[in-house]
């Protein structure tokens, strides 16, 4: 099969930053996408409801095709119960994000001490707000490839024998314990999965040199691991679905000393998701993994949009025999790899490069 039509997806955790970064980044996720649940760590954090609606906004101000934005708030251990109150009834807002201090960008407004917040748990259960984890401890002494056990050994467990009734999303899942944990858990409990977690493991960050551009966090691991992470995908488990966790820094902020975390997939997840899954026979599953059981999760209707995909041979074969030298040179613009966008004069961001081909391209329907 070159070519598939599926409801246009859902990304379940984007970061889309702000100012000029925003303008820069955001095409690239609703030109495949029609809606995204949008991560609050801006600096400051996105703590409040009006906080949250200003920022919708301000995406939404810039928004030129049809997409929605699903917003969260920043969990802290300062959060009232009445803001919890406020969002339940407000659509635009999906969920509360749980940061442990310090696990990620922007994550030092986080939570300290878990207990600290079990009250705020209870409301967002009775209120039937969602909780999305980035789910790794942050002690000194704890390895930074054993985070994400340790978390659902120590923290996660608690968190679900506790309030047995609160959805809960464990975010960007990168282990082979991630997996069996949601696997075996209990209705209400999923997890979101990245393309480049599925593509990469440690040896591609390490081996031969530093690949500053494949850091992020949670960090890649072990291949087995890796493999966890795609026979969970392939076999087509409901409680597993796309979140590219696309997080754009600065190359300069990528290429230093102490760079930053974070891949900057959008424009190339799903290309590269579609060519993964035709490569294990897989492209059945597409459209669960994207469009279905991620918005069944969030009790989300099924975008009604179509979006269409074609292999680059075969469109560059049709642009030749039926269509203007215009789409032409769109599609040459959009050969995405081993490049990087423009945010300002100064910066740019470099788009994620799996050492694999984009041979995928979204066509107009």
């Amino acid at each position: 099969m070159n070519k598939i039509t599926i409801p246009k997806p859902d990304d379940f955790h984007l970061h889309l930053r702000d100012g000029e970064m925003l303008k820069a980044v955001l095409p690239h996720t609703t030109n495949h996408f029609a809606r995204a649940i949008i991560m609050p760590n801006l600096i400051p954090p996105i703590t409040t409801e009006k906080q949250a609606m200003d920022y919708y906004q301000k995406i939404i101000s810039l928004t030129k095709e049809n997409f929605t934005p699903l917003m969260t708030l920043y969990l802290t251990e300062n959060m009232q119960v009445e803001e919890i109150e406020k969002i339940s009834k407000n659509e635009k807002i999906i969920g509360i994000k749980l940061y442990p201090q310090g696990a990620t960008t922007n994550s030092n407004f986080g939570v300290g001490a878990i207990e600290k917040i079990y009250h705020l748990f209870e409301a967002m259960e009775k209120n039937h707000v969602p909780l999305l984890i980035h789910g790794e401890v942050t002690d000194k002494e704890i390895d930074i490839f054993d985070r994400e056990k340790i978390f659902i050994e120590r923290v996660l467990q608690k968190i679900i024998e506790k309030f047995p009734h609160l959805k809960i999303t464990l975010e960007h899942i990168t282990t082979k314990d991630a997996v069996d944990f949601i696997k075996e858990s209990r209705e209400k409990i999923a997890a979101s999965i990245t393309i480049h977690h599925l593509l990469l493991d440690r040896n591609d960050l390490l081996v031969g040199g530093i690949k500053p551009h494949y850091y992020c966090l949670p960090i890649l691991k072990k291949n087995h691991h890796r493999k966890a992470l795609c026979d969970v995908v392939l076999s087509g488990n409901s409680k597993f679905f796309l979140g590219t966790d696309s997080a754009p820094h600065t190359k300069d902020n990528k290429e230093s000393a102490c760079g930053c975390a974070g891949v900057f997939s959008a424009p190339v997840a799903m290309p590269l998701l579609i060519e993964w899954l035709q490569e294990n026979n897989a492209l059945h599953l597409l459209e669960n993994f994207c469009c279905r059981y991620g918005a069944k999760h969030y009790n989300l209707p099924i975008n009604h949009e179509k979006i269409t995909f074609i292999k680059k041979e075969d469109l560059e074969e049709d642009l030749e025999q039926n269509f203007l030298d215009e789409k032409k040179e769109n599609l040459q613009k959009e050969n995405l790899q081993n490049e990087f966008i423009k945010i300002d004069e100064k910066n740019q961001v470099a788009i994620f490069d799996s050492g694999k081909k984009v041979k995928w391209q979204k066509i107009n329907n």
